[in-house]
């Protein structure tokens, strides 16, 4: 089945406007939600003018809990014919279900994406798909909210079977129960095993959400360009301390616009991309690897409160013993050296120690 969704994904078309320079890449900004037809022009206008070509707006907005503001519905789509007209922008709003999709396609929507969770449920992307049947519109998929890369295909897979072309995935990040500096965590191996299994399928970052704080957005773009990304799908907004919803990962137009002419590139020939591509990979697996040590710390914290409670010593060199006989034994049949991970075990006992007696 894999191989004969990549014989398809062959024939699909690149995600190509009229007045976007196919040189640089795709960007698609705009707010979370179009609140008022005001906010939503000004916001197209600024992003106009630094250079954004593509307006994205939410009109229906899946919330995760009842009692927020679930977008402005059909009537948004007045607005972004406004902003259309007004500004030349090609215009985009999410499609969660057969309806939405018939409302887009009827008011000469650009470019429609189906959000993460959405993309998580395969009856829903399949009534998008029949409701899309026919059209040669573009669609970007957002990756479910699970790292389940068999369901992001799958959905992809459903649109391709109803005939279109013209289609792009983005990474958005994963929803994580454990802390993290990031709102959805990238887990960067997921896309990238996504482009190696289909190369020709254009991929979009989001940092807004993979981020959620707009502090991230800029590093989390760059990570995106550092790893072949082909463009970025922004939150930009007009105010966004006032935003009506996700306002804390939402940035001034001007900043996106400070942020795109940042942006370092990564040089196009074969050999410096996948080199490039690889050292990429290294940085984000020690940024993980920083993540889970962060986390391995703090339940040593927690280890030492409890000692301190419970009038336990700190050091417990039986345990300590264990540890190492049993992580150098699946060192070695990792294919590592058994010397290196007791040098790497020793240094992590003694900051946990240190750790430890902070809060014993």
């Amino acid at each position: 089945m894999e191989r004969l969704f990549c014989d398809a994904m062959d024939g699909l078309q690149p995600l190509r406007f009229a007045g976007v320079d196919p040189r640089r890449p795709l960007v698609v900004a705009g707010p979370c939600s179009a609140e008022t037809e005001e906010q939503t022009l000004a916001t197209a206008r600024r992003l106009a003018a630094e250079g954004v070509r593509i307006f994205r707006a939410g009109l229906w907005k899946p919330r995760t809990k009842p009692g927020g503001f679930e977008g402005v519905g059909t009537e948004g789509l007045a607005w972004l014919r406004r902003v259309r007209r007004e500004t030349g922008m090609y215009v985009a709003t999410e499609a969660a279900t057969a309806e939405h999709v018939a409302a887009a396609l009827d008011a000469g929507v650009d470019l429609l994406w189906i959000g993460a969770r959405t993309a998580s449920n395969p009856f829903a992307v399949q009534q998008i798909a029949d409701a899309l049947r026919g059209c040669d519109l573009p669609v970007l998929v957002k990756n479910p909210v699970s790292p389940d890369l068999e369901l992001w295909i799958g959905a992809l897979e459903r649109l391709c079977n109803a005939g279109l072309r013209r289609l792009g995935a983005i990474h958005r990040g994963f929803t994580s129960i454990d802390a993290s500096v990031y709102r959805n965590p990238p887990m960067w191996s997921v896309p990238i095993e996504l482009r190696r299994r289909l190369p020709h399928l254009p991929l979009l970052c989001d940092p807004s959400h993979m981020g959620g704080r707009r502090e991230l957005v800029a590093p989390l773009a760059q990570q995106a360009m550092d790893l072949g990304f082909d463009g970025l799908f922004v939150e930009a907004h007009g105010a966004p301390d006032t935003a009506w919803s996700d306002r804390d990962q939402q940035i001034a137009p001007e900043a996106l616009g400070a942020l795109l002419r940042t942006l370092k590139l990564r040089e196009t020939n074969a050999a410096a991309g996948e080199l490039g591509a690889l050292r990429a990979q290294i940085d984000r697996i020690d940024d993980e690897l920083l993540e889970l040590l962060a986390r391995r710390m703090a339940v040593s914290r927690e280890i030492g409160r409890y000692k301190r409670a419970h009038a336990v010593p700190v050091l417990q060199s039986h345990r300590y013993e264990e540890l190492l006989a049993r992580r150098t034994a699946q060192a070695a049949a990792a294919g590592m050296a058994p010397a290196f991970m007791r040098a790497l075990l020793q240094v992590l006992h003694e900051e946990s120690v240190r750790q430890q007696l902070e809060e014993a």
